[in-house]
């Protein structure tokens, strides 16, 4: 028991006192998550605004598979990004293998799915809303899918946030494509890892910390916008 709190008294020193391999983690892993999030929303949210909106062949096959991606795992992603980044894979002349442009992608296919169905079904209900006054006013598909943009965007962030919490708690994908190197790859999840196998629990246990409050902000921040989204505060 006197171990047990020891390790949590030194993490919680860490944390404090913004131990600088800590600090140099959180920050590379808050990098590679950001880079992704940024990415995956860009690609993302339009393809919500267009299933929403617009119809075309193969738009239910389409959504049934975003769905069904939702649940791909995470370490299958790693593999395939694994093997077509190696050297011997179709993109491994650009040596990215092992590096956080690697992670990057291998978050960005994880999350994309995510981001993409729950901004469809936003999209979707205010379309339903919207349809009849965008008609009325003669606008393009670009200014309707512009205006569910702009007026889902509360829903949209939340969407985002989701993305964000699924990606900076993985660990599966990025270890594969990442290699856990330290100085360069080395991230929350997987030096969380990589230190509980060592027995360093204080730094494993401060790392967690991190990763714990960042979860917990991500949920409450997609609470308060839910609220603020029912009364209409926003």
């Amino acid at each position: 028991m006197s171990d047990i709190w020891g390790g949590l008294t030194q993490a919680f020193l860490l944390v404090i006192g913004l131990d600088a391999d800590l600090l140099e983690i959180t920050l590379r892993s808050l990098q590679v998550t950001l880079s992704a999030l940024l990415i995956a929303s860009a690609i993302a949210l339009p393809l919500g605004a267009v299933l929403a909106v617009r119809r075309f062949p193969f738009r239910r096959l389409t959504i049934a598979v975003l769905n069904a991606l939702m649940g791909l795992p995470p370490v299958v992603v790693g593999l395939i990004v694994y093997v077509l980044l190696s050297r011997s894979g179709p993109f491994g002349v650009f040596g990215l293998l092992f590096t956080p442009t690697a992670m990057v992608i291998a978050q960005v296919i994880i999350i994309v799915p995510l981001i993409a169905s729950i901004a469809h079904q936003a999209l979707r209900e205010l379309w339903a809303e919207y349809h009849d006054l965008l008609i009325s006013l003669n606008t393009t598909k670009l200014q309707r899918m512009g205006t569910l943009l702009w007026d889902g965007r509360r829903a949209l962030l939340t969407a985002a946030l989701a993305g964000f919490g699924r990606a900076i708690g993985e660990v599966g994908a990025i270890m594969i494509v990442g290699g856990n190197i330290d100085h360069l790859t080395r991230v929350l999840t997987t030096a969380i890892a990589l230190e509980t196998g060592k027995g360093d629990f204080a730094l494993a246990l401060g790392l967690g910390f991190v990763l714990i409050g960042m979860a917990i902000a991500v949920n409450l921040l997609i609470h308060v916008l839910g609220r603020t989204e029912r009364e209409g505060l926003w």
